[in-house]
This record gives structure tokens, C-alpha cells and sequence, in this order.
């Protein structure tokens, strides 16, 4: 099991879903990714696509400024 960090600060939409769902591609189940983004519909758009593929988040940090997720690889 790794954490592997992705910081996707200033990117916007629809990047950091897109580029999560790649990193996301590169991993194995058991693995977690910590995604953070600027972009405020990535709390809409991150979570969506996170459905979509099966995956897991276990945890959400939101600032004023920010989102930071912590998502596991599942087995699909």
C-alpha cells in the first residue's frame, strides 16, 4: 500500500478530474492518492467521477481556499 500526493493547485475545471482519474489508472487496490485542487467545482467534479470508477474516498479537507481528498484504489 502507497500514498502517492497529487497537487493540482490551479488548475481548473476539468483538469483535476481528469487528472486524478489518470493517476487513479496508475494504481493498485489498497493504494491511496491525495488529491489536493484550488479549483472550487473539483468538491463536485472529484466525487462524481470517483462513482464512476468504484474507487473509494476516505476523507474530504476543504479550506477556503482549497480541497484535499484522500481516495483508495479499489479492486475493479
Amino acid at each position: 500500500m502507497t500514498l502517492t500526493k497529487l497537487d493540482l493547485s490551479g488548475l481548473k475545471c476539468p483538469l483535476p478530474a481528469l487528472m486524478t482519474r489518470k493517476a487513479l489508472k496508475g494504481l493498485v487496490a489498497g493504494d491511496r492518492l491525495e488529491v489536493t485542487s484550488t479549483d472550487p467545482l473539483s468538491v463536485i467534479d472529484i466525487p462524481a467521477m470517483i462513482l464512476q470508477t468504484g474507487d473509494r474516498i476516505d476523507a474530504t479537507d476543504r479550506t477556503a481556499d482549497s480541497a484535499i481528498f484522500l481516495i483508495e484504489k479499489c479492486n475493479r
